[in-house]
């Protein structure tokens, strides 16, 4: 069960200049006398690396934000962007080089397990017990986070339900089934514990648009009924336009812009109409959504 502790009751996670450097290969000689260094970080401004074999690249660089009780928060970005490094950090899975970041006024680096208690995540590649089924895929998360066995059975069912999934499914392996299915079963598996900060690293990937407006719909009640706070990131603009309270934008690492997408959208309008979160997405970041399967996601309108 959580432990008893106190906690802030306004900032749901403060994220302080918080920095993730990994150390790749040095591009050939060749390719760097052709310019293919400029596209990495500028000397100087990262650690030094003995014996030069390696070049630290900031993954995510000195990125800053707050995120309110309750708030639905949408982090945007290209692929390679950041913005699954910046959850992992988050979640502990990742440890910062530099800054910090605090769940409900507890330190990631210092209380890890606390900040554990207070969580859960699903992302694009979530990983089962492929041989089990998706029940007790649930029932064996739930244990971990101290759910009952009964109770986890009574809202697994009526958490698989209000997602879409047939009982006909909850019993067979999870390798029988497709990978939005698979993606249903990760975010049940995640709204099941009832976590108070909720980590989405773009859940709806994979899903029909049916299931997800029905995710869509269960984020937003999460939100409204438990007194849950979501981080999403996410590809879909046309969702992060629909639930999210305010987006950031993410860069080669860096937070280029952050508000409600009202206000995105009106720090680039030139004229009456109002452009559409695509086109905040392009004019600051100079590049088009690709999804995780690396086609180009469609622009609305």
């Amino acid at each position: 069960m959580l432990a008893k502790r106190p906690l802030d009751p306004q900032q749901a996670l403060v994220v302080d200049v918080i920095t993730k450097y990994f150390h790749l290969p040095k591009p050939p000689l060749w390719k760097r006398l052709l310019g293919a260094k400029e596209t990495l970080p500028a000397p100087g401004m990262l650690p030094t690396v003995k014996n030069g074999a390696k070049e630290p690249v900031a993954a995510v660089d000195h990125v800053s934000f707050t995120v309110a009780r309750g708030e639905i928060f949408g982090v945007l970005g290209p692929n390679g962007s950041g913005k699954s490094t910046l959850i992992r950090l988050i979640s502990t899975l990742l440890k910062a080089d530099k800054g910090s970041a605090k769940v409900f006024g507890i330190d990631i680096a210092e209380d890890e397990m606390g900040v554990k208690q207070l969580i859960s995540r699903v992302s694009v590649d979530a990983a089962f017990f492929k041989k089990l089924s998706p029940m007790e895929n649930l029932l064996y998360g739930a244990r971990l986070y101290g759910v009952t066995g009964p109770q986890a059975t009574v809202r697994a069912y009526e958490i698989m339900g209000r997602l879409g999934l047939k009982r006909s499914t909850y019993a067979e392996p999870m390798e029988e089934m497709s990978r939005g299915m698979q993606q249903k079963v990760a975010i049940a598996r995640a709204f099941l514990t009832s976590p108070i900060l909720l980590l989405l690293d773009e859940p709806t990937t994979g899903l029909d648009p049916r299931s997800k407006r029905d995710v869509r719909a269960f984020i937003e009640e999460l939100r409204d009924s438990h007194d849950a706070t979501i981080l999403i990131t996410t590809h879909d603009m046309e969702e992060a336009d629909v639930i999210c309270d305010r987006v950031a934008v993410i860069h080669n690492g860096k937070l280029v812009a952050t508000g409600t997408p009202e206000e995105l959208k009106r720090s680039i309008s030139n004229s009456g109409k109002l452009p559409t979160l695509e086109d905040v997405f392009i004019h600051l970041t100079g590049e088009q959504l690709i999804d995780v399967d690396g086609a180009k996601v469609p622009l609305s309108g």
